[in-house]
């Protein structure tokens, strides 16, 4: 499987979020406390919002924790809103197109889990995606084709990923697939975040969100990169980056977020079927 981060609000250097603190996504890269495996080492990328229309992405095959690009480019770029994420293959090749998170227009797109059996129900699943879509796939993973299902049946994003992982339950069960979806996703167009965790057996990944900013600056006042965040900065991380009494919250199973502008939301996810 896979850890990833999604952050929203002041912008920040990338550095500060994937280097700093003591248990940083890099770290996890090589010691994972909660994920499936204890080194996520098949590759990794970051997304962020800058000047351009669309995001700008930085992908690589190569362990994020010997990668000298990516320490080079997180100390010179700040964002309000990056998505990061390191990768531990579930079968699919390690390849540059396989690295998350993928990217559509002004969407970006990562998930940790996979869509069981895959290869046996991704002809089903591939003539779903709408045909004008298709060509825009570049990869072989199980996670950008759910992607590109959830573009296909786009009309609000908690709808849309509803649908898709409705349609993939449906068509695993069609092929006596038990549990056909495990999943923790994050997903934004540069505005909103969202952020998803559910699996059809009903025990998801990790997911946490952190506790407001206000708060945290009260509870830790020696935190000197909570003195640089706006109340409304909001981090998402498959498994807590900093050890700090009351800074995390567990995103319930079977349940997604909004991280938007004013009050974030903390809502139930109810797959949809076709």
């Amino acid at each position: 499987m896979c850890r990833w981060l999604a952050y929203s609000g002041s912008p920040v250097s990338i550095e500060t979020l994937l280097y700093k603190p003591e248990h940083s996504l890099i770290d996890q890269s090589l010691h994972s406390q909660l994920g499936a495996e204890t080194t996520n080492g098949d590759g990794f990328g970051i997304g962020w919002y800058g000047a351009a229309d669309t995001p700008g992405v930085f992908h690589s095959v190569e362990p994020a924790w010997n990668n000298r690009n990516l320490r080079d480019l997180a100390a010179h770029i700040s964002s309000p809103l990056v998505l990061a994420h390191i990768r531990a293959s579930s079968g699919s090749p390690v390849q540059e197109t396989n690295c998350h998170p993928f990217r559509h227009g002004r969407w970006l797109w990562m998930h940790n889990g996979l869509i069981r059996e895959f290869p046996k129900v991704k002809r089903d699943l591939a003539l779903a995606v709408d045909p004008s879509l298709y060509a825009s796939i570049e990869g072989s993973t199980d996670s950008e084709f759910f992607f590109f299902l959830a573009l296909t049946l786009e009309d609000d994003p908690p709808g849309a990923v509803e649908r898709a992982v409705g349609l993939i339950e449906k068509v695993g069960r069609d092929h006596d697939v038990e549990h056909p979806i495990q999943m923790t996703v994050a997903t934004t167009d540069g505005g909103s975040l969202w952020a998803f965790r559910y699996s059809s057996e009903g025990s998801s990944r990790s997911l946490y969100y952190s506790t407001d900013v206000p708060t945290l600056r009260g509870l830790h006042p020696e935190v000197e990169v909570l003195s640089m965040l706006g109340d409304e900065s909001r981090l998402i991380v498959s498994e807590p980056i900093r050890d700090l009494p009351g800074a995390w919250n567990e995103v319930p199973e079977s349940s997604y977020g909004v991280v938007q502008a004013g009050q974030d939301e903390l809502l139930p996810f109810r797959p949809v079927a076709p």
